[in-house]
């Protein structure tokens, strides 16, 4: 019977095979030691960046926790734009900054261009806390950025940050803006990682809703299919789907209006919530409730992702269909109702 080696053994023994070091690898993830596991991956991959195979084994581990939309949202210029020049009227040389959520260090790395003296930004994911230290380097900044793989919550504000920070930054915000413990997050960070009055970007968010037409409605549905009744699938439905910023679909019927507004600037606490709002028809029909996202950086500067055609951004406008389309002439009034236990948002008229 062959010798069974200890973990720790075959991981010595692999020291010079990066194949077995890429399946060894994706052994430990299977684990649930990711942080050893991207460790070992990453070294796998840069003893042998043109073998296929183990680039496809070490991508099973590293891109684990790693959206997708981590490699558009970085190209949304608007956005970047408004974060910049917030950081940049925020940040002095005496300035500490703590981001959380650290992506791809971007954010960090304006924060450092401003002239800041210390950031700090935390990942809680070991792949991309690794790829962040890697790119703060490779930009010139790794003497002022410091990379900290922990969640917020579990950050020391003395071993950590060495002392609270002046700034936060956080771009921890989802499409429903509560997703994601964004609260929660601002929360905690206002009580124990900042100084007092210290700055937070952005420092409010709306959640704004609109009566819509979404012109591929009937694509959400089910109907007769190949002569079969499908509808009652319809009731497995998501009550909610996204649509793309700036898609020509969708048409807004009234004004917009804001359900929900959350200072994070006050630090919180942000309780759960209902609200009910009316929006004023500007005539024609309506199938659903268009919702998205109105981000106030500071004193001038703004951030939303609106649906107007030919724009885009990384955050998807939110369609809350009706369960039929509505004939709404000019001036017919729908209420319109909202909710969130901090974690999730619903929105029905």
């Amino acid at each position: 019977m062959p010798e069974q080696l200890p973990l720790d053994a075959l991981i010595a023994r692999a020291a010079e095979n990066p194949l077995a070091l890429a399946r060894l690898a994706n052994v430990l993830f299977n684990m649930g030691e990711n942080a050893r596991a991207s460790e070992i991956a990453l070294k796998a991959l840069r003893s042998a960046p043109d073998n296929a195979e183990i680039r496809c084994l070490v991508s099973d581990v590293l891109s684990q926790g790693v959206p997708r939309w981590h490699f558009n949202i970085v190209r949304d210029e608007e956005r970047n734009a408004a974060f910049a020049a917030a950081i940049e009227r925020a940040v002095t040389a005496q300035t500490k900054v703590l981001e959380i959520g650290a992506g791809t260090g971007m954010y960090a790395m304006m924060a450092a261009r401003a002239g800041a003296k210390d950031i700090v930004t935390c990942e809680s994911v070991p792949a991309i806390a690794m790829a962040v230290r890697e790119i703060v380097a490779l930009n010139g900044f790794a003497d002022r950025v410091r990379v900290v793989a922990k969640k917020s919550f579990d950050l020391d504000p003395d071993a950590d940050m060495a002392g609270l920070a002046d700034v936060l930054v956080s771009e921890v915000i989802s499409n429903s803006m509560v997703a994601e413990h964004t609260l929660s997050i601002i929360e905690h960070a206002a009580r124990v990682l900042l100084k007092p009055g210290a700055r937070i970007i952005p420092a409010r968010g709306l959640v704004r809703v609109a009566l819509a037409h979404d012109a591929k409605f009937h694509l959400a549905r089910m109907d007769t299919i190949d002569g079969f009744d499908l509808s009652p699938f319809d009731r497995l439905a998501r009550s909610f789907y996204r649509v793309p910023r700036g898609d020509t679909r969708l048409t807004l019927m009234s004004a917009p209006v804001d359900l929900f507004d959350f200072d994070f600037q006050s630090g919180g606490p942000f309780p759960a919530a209902t609200a009910a709002k009316t929006l004023t028809s500007s005539g024609g029909r309506a199938n659903g409730v268009a919702q998205w996202l109105a981000l106030q950086m500071d004193e001038s500067g703004w951030y939303e992702n609106n649906p107007v055609p030919g724009t885009a951004s990384a955050w998807a406008v939110i369609f809350w269909p009706f369960a039929a389309p509505r004939e709404c002439p000019r001036g017919t009034t729908i209420e319109v109702y909202g909710s969130h236990d901090r974690r999730q948002l619903r929105v029905w008229a």
